[in-house]
């Protein structure tokens, strides 16, 4: 079948004005949000519904077409982009964006893969629930592609990764069949756990067109505090107190260095929340359901006794909501600060809580001698051991000129990752970055298992190519 010919079918099914083929048109979704990766597709589909997305994916299907599924493309991986050789339909899921079901006493929501992540928040927060999930994000990206990478963000301390937050999927395969997985059981025990074969698969399988999610009671206390301190090894010592005195009140622990302060404070409008100057920062959250004011006081009875004994320099404790926000917006800004700032090589990697600080000297420390005049901008999830670890220079032009050096950068970087137990993709996925660094770091056993699953579930390989494996 002739891409012609497959257009043609494509508008028939979905009418024309949602089967796009100009050059305008196809732009915004041919390059990736980094600016990275650019391709090129024989059209963008926008189908309505899962009937829809199972019409597309077939007739593609019969003309042996392959398609790239994406979502709000805002993948730091290059998983949404498609290749340069114009040979794919990418189907937009952005109209599946409608919150199907809401059963507050089962504490789910059920949503379609288009549905915006802050929707989904304001959805379960009007019913008087809670959806964990966030990340800086969450205005642009959509709950599909959050599944399909297992996105994390600042919460997963207390509720885990997206994986742990569904129950259920509703999936178009390959050949276009739709599995119907909505269901909303915290216990299930029948069989393979088909949901798990999706979730982080960044669409190589099948098409995520709906999820069952858990919902949470709404926290009645929440409070915020951002604490200046001297050294990494410090901040894990203190989320392990932190733990030990607040339990899982404890809802988000957060890395971030004074080099990605600065950027922040450079490149995003202010005014910023005045926070002592120091090499290192945590932000730290509480959230409950008992009394505010009483959570306040015993998080500044802490503070205040860590203070005295030197383990923190100093506290910034928010005494409003808007205080909260403006400390929060110093850290989920740190990523478009950089992308203000210039080019730069970036790693997501997680290790052992216990190994953090070991890996931030030694690879810092590898860094600077192999690469004279390095900035290292780290940040990250230190409650549950993810590192947003990036290189630059000073100037763009010298950013630019460093990128070259990103294969050596990435062997020194992930080696030691590697070394001490880590992993070099801790929810940003695989996509096209990394696929041949996880041939490196994953066991000629797990690699063919994932190749046998692809094989089984995308025999024609028509399922997002080039991505992940």
């Amino acid at each position: 079948m002739s891409h012609s010919v497959l257009i043609g079918r494509l508008a028939d099914l979905l009418g024309s004005d949602h089967v796009l083929t100009a050059d305008a048109e196809l732009s915004p979704y041919l390059v990736d949000w980094r600016g990275r990766y650019r391709g090129a597709a024989i059209c963008v589909v926008r189908p309505p519904d899962t009937a829809a997305v199972s019409a597309v994916v077939r007739a593609c299907f019969d003309a042996g077409v392959a398609i790239v599924p994406q979502g709000g493309n805002t993948s730091l991986c290059g998983a949404a982009t498609p290749a340069a050789d114009g040979a794919t339909v990418v189907v937009s899921l952005a109209r599946l964006n409608r919150v199907r079901a809401i059963d507050p006493a089962n504490h789910t929501i059920t949503v379609e893969a288009g549905c915006l992540l802050h929707a989904v928040q304001d959805a379960a927060a009007a019913a008087g629930r809670l959806f964990p999930l966030s990340l800086a994000a969450e205005g642009s990206c959509q709950i599909g592609g959050n599944l399909s990478t297992n996105a994390g963000g600042v919460h997963v301390l207390r509720y885990g990764n997206a994986r742990d937050l569904a129950l259920g999927l509703e999936v178009v395969l390959p050949g276009g069949e739709i599995w119907n997985g909505l269901r909303g059981l915290r216990k299930d025990n029948t069989g393979y756990d088909l949901k798990q074969l999706f979730i982080g698969a960044e669409g190589t399988l099948g098409i995520i067109t709906a999820a069952v999610l858990k919902l949470f009671p709404l926290p009645r206390a929440v409070v915020t505090a951002w604490l200046a301190i001297d050294s990494p090894a410090l901040a894990v010592r203190l989320l392990g107190e932190l733990l030990e005195r607040f339990g899982a009140s404890l809802t988000a622990c957060e890395l971030v260095s004074e080099v990605a302060l600065g950027l922040v404070c450079r490149h995003l409008p202010g005014p910023h929340p005045r926070v002592t100057a120091s090499p290192w920062h945590l932000l730290i959250e509480l959230s409950a359901g008992g009394d505010e004011q009483r959570l306040r006081a015993e998080l500044a009875d802490f503070l205040a006794e860590a203070i005295d004994r030197g383990a923190i320099r100093d506290a910034v404790l928010a005494q409003s909501g808007e205080q909260a926000a403006r400390l929060w917006a110093l850290r989920e800004n740190v990523g478009e600060a950089e992308r203000r700032e210039g080019p730069s090589i970036k790693h997501d990697v997680s290790l052992p809580i216990s190994r953090l600080a070991e890996f931030i000297e030694r690879a810092d420390r590898a860094l600077g001698e192999a690469f004279p005049d390095i900035r290292q901008v780290t940040f990250g999830h230190v409650g549950d051991g993810n590192l947003h670890y990036n290189q630059s220079k000073a100037d763009t032009a010298g950013s630019v000129a460093f990128l070259a050096e990103q294969p050596a950068v990435d062997r020194l970087v992930h080696d030691l990752v590697d070394e001490l137990g880590g992993s070099i993709s801790a929810e940003h996925g695989i996509g096209q970055l990394k696929r041949h660094e996880l041939l490196r770091y994953r066991s000629a056993v797990e690699i063919e298992l994932m190749r046998a699953l692809k094989r089984t579930l995308d025999p024609r390989g028509l399922m997002n190519p080039g991505k992940l494996l």
